[in-house]
């Protein structure tokens, strides 16, 4: 099952919006197959997997067969996976979870049962759902796993007084940084950002086959045309949330933006600004997300977390002390200790000087 989870990591910049799921094939003590999922609408784990033995000259059947998610049981993009290895004819299989999607939940596991496969559930889960927390999500709660990254001095700055802020961190964690965003459906940035830094937010720092989706939260539409995020459509798409487009100004800009395949859409809240948990809740059920990652600054920053949205914290510290600057964000001041929301350190690693973090709600 190690090496099956092996092989998942390696759709982790592929795989979405499908979860990311690795298949190793034994048989006789040795490894006669490995798979992991392909990009959306191709081949599955199992399915390459059984492929590469196929490929081989040998034959799947009487093997143990390792997949660290439960076999799809449903016609989606590609066929069911269940039907391929019951015709393999396997002696086991063993699953390190089962599928929180709906349409499967258990199904695969007891048609596997059914055709007299010994199934085996549980190996190693807590590492599967490690590599899956945004599918999880998406499939649980109908919201994407959000992450929210920010760069800092050890006293907490993310920027100078006058805004300034390259670099704070040196170059091995700035390359980690891209391989969060290499992982994501979509990078959330907001409008300040974009005007005041004019950052690509694409991935450049690892290798990847897929860009994810650009999102600029902009209350109203006030993102330059000349941006640079707003470059190489080709490549991703960008959308732009705004709250209203309730005059002839808004909705000639939305236009324009339209014009060159930039979507915007509107999605105001009480306040007439963005409405943050609707939009999350949007990306998952109508854009299938499965995680997000936020690079904003203070006030965004600040947004996201007020309102809940946040589910992971990822925190860069480099090994200097600022003084006077801009915090991290800006968030209500506790009034009392006892009142304060903990955070949970799941893992912490040097790059370099530079110590990483990352935090979950407890």
């Amino acid at each position: 099952m190690t090496e099956a989870l092996a092989e998942a990591q390696k759709a982790l910049y592929l795989a979405n919006p499908n979860p990311r799921v690795g298949c190793v094939i034994v048989k006789e003590g040795q490894v006669i197959g490995r798979g992991y999922t392909q990009k959306v609408g191709g081949p599955h784990a199992e399915v390459q997997a059984l492929a590469d033995v196929k490929a081989k000259g040998l034959s799947a059947s009487a093997s143990t067969i390792y997949v660290t998610l439960e076999p799809c049981s449903h016609t989606g993009r590609t066929p069911p996976c269940v039907a391929a290895l019951i015709a393999a004819k396997p002696a086991m299989v063993v699953v390190a979870m089962s599928d929180p999607n709906p349409q499967v939940a258990g199904q695969g596991l007891e048609q596997l049962k059914a055709a007299g496969i010994d199934v085996r559930c549980g190996l190693l889960a807590a590492d599967a759902q490690a590599l899956n927390r945004g599918f999880i999500s998406r499939m649980t709660r109908g919201l994407p796993w959000v992450r929210l990254k920010i760069a800092a001095s050890l006293d907490g700055k993310t920027a100078l007084p006058d805004g300034r802020s390259q670099w704070i961190t040196g170059p091995l964690a700035r390359a980690d940084g891209h391989h969060w965003r290499a992982q994501a459906c979509a990078i959330v940035t907001g409008v300040g950002t974009v005007k005041e830094d004019d950052p690509s937010l694409n991935v450049r720092d690892v290798q990847t086959d897929r860009q994810p989706w650009r999102i600029i939260i902009d209350s109203k539409l006030e993102t330059p045309p000349s941006a640079k995020i707003l470059h190489n459509l080709d490549q991703s798409g960008v959308i732009i949330v705004c709250a209203h487009l309730n005059s002839a100004e808004l909705q000639q800009k939305a236009t324009a933006f339209q014009k060159r395949g930039i979507e915007v859409i509107q999605m105001a809240n009480q306040y007439g600004k963005v409405d943050l948990p609707q939009l999350f809740s949007y990306l998952a059920k109508e854009r299938e997300m499965n995680e997000i990652h936020i690079e904003s600054g203070f006030k965004l920053n600040g947004s996201m977390l007020r309102e809940n949205c946040v589910d992971e914290l990822l925190l860069y510290y480099a090994p200097f002390l600022m003084g006077d600057g801009i915090g991290m964000a800006n968030v209500t001041p506790l009034q009392q200790l006892e009142v304060r929301e903990n955070w949970q350190i799941i893992d912490q690693s040097l790059f370099g000087p530079d110590l990483r973090l990352r935090l979950i709600r407890n």
